[in-house]
């Protein structure tokens, strides 16, 4: 079967290999993508050695880079903004290294974005399904995503009770209008609350698509966690900050960046 056609689009993964569970789950990642979309993928690697290995395992259609970073802590944010500032297509899809979300809901997105129905767009709804060992290990097996659904119900949900994170759909021109990333979010977390909350006082149109997200399961090292204690109590004290300015104080703050 012909893979879908979406040459207008650019998949952004901005990643850290912290684990042989990162590195599987980026591999299978990358390939359900390609097995489904003529696209393009832009994988961005940062980290303080290159070892050349997901180079050398990525497909060769892949744009891949590779960054020097000797910061322990991995800042999402800064190579998000990198990979949206390099990207030439109109759209963009910012995805998480550990995600399998199924296609009609991807096709969805994709649909509202052209029909101009949607500036952004979030391709779930509730549901961000943490897989589990077991049921990872057996979607790597087999790659059948019959059997992630099938399972599904076994599953913890994270993130409840409004998830947002994981993979979005976005105009490039308004994400970049809307402040693409707030780089004051250094490492894991909160930014995707924020970032949501800034489209929505700004008056941009972000839509769900109905269905579930599968979150490929891997250990929380210092970068799938908070990375010290007090970085919770800073991160919710700028998107307090944010949820606190009216439109144009928002679009004042973001013109600083």
């Amino acid at each position: 079967m012909k893979n879908i056609d979406l040459k207008d689009f650019t998949f952004l993964i901005p990643l850290r290999i912290d684990s042989i569970n990162r590195l599987e789950n980026t591999l299978v990642t990358v390939e359900y993508l390609m097995d489904n979309y003529d696209t393009q993928i832009d994988v961005l690697e940062a980290s303080s050695r290159n070892t050349n290995l997901l180079r050398r395992l990525l497909p060769k259609d892949v744009n891949y880079v590779f960054i020097e970073d000797l910061d322990d802590v991995f800042h999402r944010t800064k190579y998000i903004n990198q990979l949206v500032k390099s990207s030439k297509s109109q759209y963009i899809v910012v995805w998480d290294t550990d995600i399998i979300v199924p296609v009609e809901q991807l096709n969805k997105a994709v649909e509202l974005l052209r029909n101009n129905e949607a500036d952004f767009v979030t391709p779930f709804k509730n549901k961000f399904l943490d897989t589990s060992e077991i049921l990872r290990d057996l979607y790597l097996q087999n790659r059948e995503l019959e059997v992630l659904k099938l399972h599904q119900n076994k599953m913890k949900s994270l993130y409840l009770p409004n998830p947002v994170g994981g993979a979005f759909f976005a105009n490039r021109k308004t994400y970049i209008d809307a402040g693409m990333e707030n780089e004051k979010f250094y490492g894991w977390g909160r930014e995707d609350g924020d970032r949501v909350n800034r489209w929505k006082i700004l008056g941009y149109r972000h839509q769900h698509i109905d269905g579930l997200l599968f979150h490929l399961t891997h250990e929380r090292g210092r970068n799938s966690t908070f990375h010290s204690p007090n970085q919770d109590q800073i991160k919710m004290a700028e998107v307090y900050k944010s949820l606190s300015k009216s439109k144009q104080e928002l679009q004042n703050e973001i013109n600083k960046w």
